[in-house]
């Protein structure tokens, strides 16, 4: 259910976006008529009409450094988990460094809860996914593999 949810918003986010770029809607080229293809007619309300190609709102919207992103259930790769109050911070940090550099397009979190210092990495929307960039992070850091885990958290999709 939630895989189909993914692929339907992330076909919706693409659509809309390709219509963004001109003027006329999906609703528009849907009814435009062709030679030799059949004929589509919708029938709906003005509202209805208007709020195609307008960007959400809501409690699920977030706006982070000027851009927007949809917060939705999805996973993440923890790198690393730690406790040592004298190098834990800067080993989360170190390791963030490491990642960032190997992987400049993924997304990683450094969080502290108490005592706890975390290393999450990446925006997932399927537990696959996280599986596949937890590979390819082991593949390149294979000293970080005995400790990562995939773990099911709040995501950032971003809308832009």
């Amino acid at each position: 259910m939630r895989k189909s949810y993914f692929l339907l918003l992330s076909f919706a986010f693409s659509v809309t976006s390709l219509f963004a770029q001109s003027n006329s809607t999906i609703i528009d080229d849907l009814q435009r008529s062709e030679p030799g293809k059949g004929e589509v007619s919708i029938h709906q309300s003005e509202a209805i009409r208007n709020l195609v190609g307008t960007r959400m709102k809501g409690d699920k919207i977030e706006r982070i450094k000027g851009r927007d992103y949809l917060l939705a259930q999805g996973y993440r790769t923890q790198v690393y988990s730690g406790n040592d109050p004298r190098g834990s911070k800067a080993e989360a940090f170190s390791r963030e460094r490491h990642i960032q550099e190997a992987f400049p397009g993924v997304p990683t979190y450094v969080t502290y809860v108490a005592p706890f210092w975390r290393l999450r990495v990446g925006d997932c929307a399927t537990r696959e996914e996280a599986f596949h960039l937890m590979q390819q992070i082991i593949s390149i850091f294979p000293s970080y593999g005995k400790e990562m885990y995939i773990v099911k958290e709040n995501i950032q999709i971003p809308l832009d």
